[in-house]
């Protein structure tokens, strides 16, 4: 290797990435836009659900259900008091108002009617869930057992019991900044890449000692020094680093590599500014999946485990939202690895063979 070839070539593609307006300024802003929307997100988590009663005669049954998990509930002297509060967008979601005489019909037998106040932003599913407990109450009020014996449940949790251990939008958004701001670096490479190419720079470089190997060399570097330095910046500004700050850097460093693979791809592949965002899209498409999926509760499916970019957002989340160590991370972290050589070979070998044939 002939290292100050290198050393010289990364210098000048630092110099032409200063002088690049648009991406200087995309990086600049996307920097600055991630860092203001990430303090704004929602830093708290509420896992519990506010439930509105107006009721006679059934503290009983009702100081029960008080005592579950995630079920706060607030009473109300009446229904038209639960129903102003709920209108009025300072009270309870939902809200259950029964009659005076409840308990009194359903016991003799009798019909009655129970009010159930909602939002339109609750889901369909709470909705059934409180006409479900409505019946139970009946049930219970009155002394008779239920209609239908229902069969005992075993219930058996699939994947990590995150329960009590919710993270917020501002943790779940975490990956999609980083992979967003690592993305623009990616673009930015491959627009570099594809210049010197079209300008037939490459050549005049190698018209130097300086070798093919040189020249991949220090794209590679470049590539991988801008995507990792913005990368860290940004979890920097967002307060990412703590306890596992070495788990981290790993990770963004292999995300760094990653996307310069796909960048040096990008650049070998397209003719101008149009095909160049061709590729890069076409590339962003399927790598920007785990980072919405990580959005969303619960484990990814199982296709979206194998793209390349999902070892990143799960070393991410696992390091800042759980702060889970290497050995808990050792899986994502040897898939994101495993793709970094496939992503960054198949990069190498495309740009090579562009190379030569000039």
């Amino acid at each position: 290797m002939n290292w100050p070839a290198i050393r010289a070539i990364v210098a000048k593609d630092l110099w032409a990435f200063t002088r690049d307006r648009f991406y200087l300024f995309m990086t600049v802003l996307g920097l600055v836009f991630y860092v203001a929307i990430f303090w704004v997100l929602p830093n708290t988590v509420n896992e519990s659900i506010e439930m509105g009663i107006a009721q006679t005669g059934m503290d009983a049954y009702f100081n029960e259900l008080t005592g579950g998990a995630g079920l706060t509930i607030t009473p109300f002297d009446s229904g038209a008091a639960l129903e102003a509060a709920i209108r009025a967008g300072d009270g309870p979601a939902v809200g259950l108002a029964f009659p005076p005489d409840f308990i009194t019909k359903v016991a003799t037998g009798n019909e009655t009617e129970v009010t159930l106040f909602v939002t339109s932003e609750v889901p369909s599913e709470v909705r059934g869930a409180l006409s479900s407990m409505v019946r139970e109450l009946a049930y219970a009020a009155a002394g008779n057992p239920p209609l239908v014996i229902l069969p005992t449940e075993q219930e058996i949790l699939l994947g990590t019991d995150r329960a009590g251990n919710q993270v917020s939008l501002q943790e779940t958004m975490r990956p999609m900044f980083v992979f967003l701001m690592l993305m623009v670096e990616m673009m930015a490479l491959a627009t570099l890449v594809a210049s010197e190419i079209q300008q037939r720079t490459v050549t005049a470089i190698l018209a130097t000692p300086t070798t093919v190997a040189d020249f991949l060399t220090a794209k590679s570097i470049l590539g991988t020094l801008l995507a990792f330095s913005q990368a860290v910046l940004l979890m920097a500004a967002i307060g990412s680093f703590g306890t596992n700050t070495l788990v981290l850097l790993v990770s963004l460093l292999l995300g760094a590599i990653l996307v310069t693979g796909f960048g040096l791809w990008a650049g070998s592949a397209g003719r101008d500014f149009i095909s160049i965002i061709f590729w890069s899209v076409l590339f962003l498409i399927p790598l920007i999946i785990p980072a919405i999926a990580a959005l969303f509760p619960g484990t990814a499916a199982g296709w979206i485990q194998v793209l390349p970019s999902w070892g990143l957002v799960e070393a991410i989340v696992g390091a800042t939202a759980y702060g889970e160590s290497f050995r808990q991370l050792a899986g994502p972290l040897l898939i994101l690895a495993g793709w970094c050589v496939v992503a960054f070979a198949a990069g190498l070998i495309v740009l090579k063979r562009r190379v030569i044939r000039l």
